[in-house]
């Protein structure tokens, strides 16, 4: 039933001003709509959803990603735009960029939002 339907994402916020700020301005997303307890945006067809929350539950792992077509065009452009890339310890090496390039070929960078969930582009080998 839910196979035909469009997915959605859904995250939390405490400062929906700032996280406009981050997804549209840094990372280039769309606004949708956009209120004093919600604000909606556009990636490519899919609508992610962010919700005004006192206190975020911010996970230890990736809660949202994109696939990107060069991932040192993508990390660049990060960058530019003053993006933190995340490096982590107990993951795949990662270059001089922050991509962690695993064993099937497929390159990985992570960063984090304003209230610290964990987001990443990867490049897929296939």
């Amino acid at each position: 039933m839910l196979a035909t339907a469009r997915l959605m994402a859904f995250s939390a916020s405490t400062d929906l001003s700032r996280t406009r700020r981050f997804y549209h301005d840094t990372l280039g997303l769309t606004v949708v709509e956009e209120n004093p307890m919600v604000i909606v945006f556009s990636s490519a067809r899919t609508q992610l959803r962010i919700s005004k929350v006192e206190k975020p539950v911010v996970a230890p792992y990736t809660v949202l990603g994109w696939k990107v077509a060069n991932s040192k065009a993508a990390v660049a452009s990060l960058v530019a735009k003053g993006v933190v890339l995340e490096r982590f310890q107990n993951m795949m090496p990662q270059d001089a960029d922050a991509i962690a390039t695993f064993p099937n070929g497929d390159r990985v960078v992570w960063f984090k939002d304003p209230d610290g969930h964990v987001l990443s582009q990867t490049q897929f080998s296939r």
